[in-house]
Formats: structure tokens, sequence, C-alpha cells
């Protein structure tokens, strides 16, 4: 597992494939950036608009282009544990370090049944498996009781919390001790994650702020609070800019007014509202990036 930054990366498409050049850019921007891990195929990614097959692609293209540098993060999770398994162990036969699972989502289930979801992805995968819960997107929400039974398996090393209920993510560090290593989901939260015991972010915002977010994270562990506050609080405008409509479409655009190639987004996802595409160049001209026109 790792302590740091984790990059939840844009899905670069051009012509409606991805563009696996660009990715492999990204990759290398992330690694030279401080970045301290990387998660294809997750949310930020579009992983719900994308195949089977292009995930396993991407995953494969991905995997050998890190080369052992970082660790490589899959994302496998669906709401169908049977698909789930099979897309987990082809993470693992690809060379992935670990699999970031979600809460199953439209079809839910109940605690019980997550439970056993979780339970037998981890086992007929026999591969380090991240819980993933974000309410906001499933409907469903992965109990700190849940967790804590979870966390009993050797293979449920992680979760990457997205409920933004900090008293929820207290309750996780208190009941699961150091059988689990808790990410901030949210990035406006990664310190007061941290406060409570999380060992990091997986983030949106490092897809355009790496050196900053793993900094934010380090200064925590070396003992700089103050900087670390103050990188959290130098990142707030950035971050609620970048939330302003669904995640990944500010992200994504953020990155094209950079001058990355990253492409258009996947229908349902359309380009952004113009005024808030007014308020997103506003905060990155604030933070210090240059800003080209669309």
């Amino acid at each position: 597992m790792f302590i740091g930054s984790a990059v939840a990366l844009v899905t670069p498409f051009k012509d409606g494939e991805i563009n696996f050049e660009t990715l492999k850019k990204l990759i290398n921007f992330h690694i030279e950036n401080k970045t301290d891990a990387i998660v294809v195929c997750g949310t930020t990614g579009e992983s719900s608009t994308l195949t089977d097959e292009e995930k396993k692609e991407l995953f494969k293209i991905a995997i050998n282009e890190v080369k052992g540098r970082v660790p490589l993060i899959a994302g496998t999770g669906k709401n169908i544990t049977k698909d789930t398994i099979e897309l987990t162990k082809f993470a693992k036969s690809a060379g992935a370090d670990c699999a970031l699972v979600v809460t199953p989502y439209y079809n839910k289930t109940t605690q019980t049944g997550l439970i056993e979801h979780f339970s037998i992805i981890a086992d007929e995968s026999d591969f380090p498996v991240i819980l993933y819960n974000v309410p906001s997107r499933t409907g469903l929400n992965t109990t700190p009781e849940t967790v804590f039974e979870l966390s009993k398996n050797k293979n449920i090393t992680g979760i990457k919390e997205a409920s933004g209920n900090i008293s929820q993510i207290s309750e996780i560090a208190r009941l699961c001790g150091d059988k689990i290593n808790i990410y901030s989901g949210n990035d406006d939260h990664i310190l007061p994650v941290l406060s409570v015991g999380g060992k990091g972010v997986i983030s949106t915002v490092a897809n355009i702020a790496p050196k900053e977010t793993s900094e934010l994270v380090h200064s925590f562990f070396d003992g700089n609070i103050e900087k670390s506050r103050e990188i959290q609080f130098r990142l707030i405008p950035l971050i609620n800019a970048l939330f302003i409509e669904v995640n990944p479409i500010p992200v994504k655009t953020a990155m094209r007014l950079l001058g990355w190639e990253v492409g258009e987004l996947r229908r349902p996802l359309t380009e952004m509202n113009p005024e808030n595409l007014k308020i997103l160049k506003r905060e990155l001209k604030n933070f210090g990036f240059k800003v080209k026109e669309l």
C-alpha cells in the first residue's frame, strides 16, 4: 500500500478511442511530479463508460509504462460480483499492484451482501483490494461496522472513503486501527482524514496539481502540520471549481485548458456550462496556471 497522493487519472480519448500516447505522457508527468501511486479506471477515469476490453488494454499499457516505479491501482469494481472477480484477476495477471473496488451501484445490496461481495472478490482473486465507498454515486453506504468485518480479510487492505462524513471515517479508524489503510476520497478532506489516521488521498485535483497534493500529505507526516494546512487551504478554491459540475467534466476541461490533449468526454457527460467554465478559468489563473483558450 502507498502513503501519500494517488492520482485518480483521467482517461484521455481521441476520436472515440482511448488515447494511449497521452496516457503514457500523463503517467510520466505524475511520476516526475511526486505522485505516489496511480489509479486507472476510477470514477475520474470515466470507468463506467469503458468496456471491459478497453479496461484490460488500459491496464496493460499503464502497467507497462509505470514499470514498477510507483504502485499501479486498477479500478475493477462493477455491480456484478462475478464480473468484478474476472476483471480483478485480469488486473493481477497483468501486473497491477492492487484493485480499487467500488461499492455495488444501482442494484445495491444489504450490508451482509456487501461483506459477501467484497470477501468473495478478495478471496477468489487472492489480490490486495482497496474498498471504494462513494454513496453519492452508488446510493449505498458501506458502514464502519461492515468495514471492520472486511478488515479481517488479509486481502482487503484499504478503503477510499468518499462519504464526506468525517465522523464515519473516524469510526472506521477507531474500529479498524492498523488493520486497514484509510485514504481520503474527497480532495477537500485530505487533512481532516490524515488527522484521524488516514494514509493519504486518491485524488482528482492531483491531475493538475500533483506536487502540491503530494506535498500536503508528506508535510503532515513530516510533522509540518502548518504547511499541510496551508496547502489544503490554498487548494480549496481550485477543488471547489473542479467539482462545480459532475466529476470529471471540470477536471478534464481544466486539463485541456492547461494544454493536455485529453480529448472529449464520453456521453452522457457533456461540455461545461459557460458560466461554470468562467469560474474554472478564474480559479486556475488564481492558482497560478497559464490558461489557454479552447
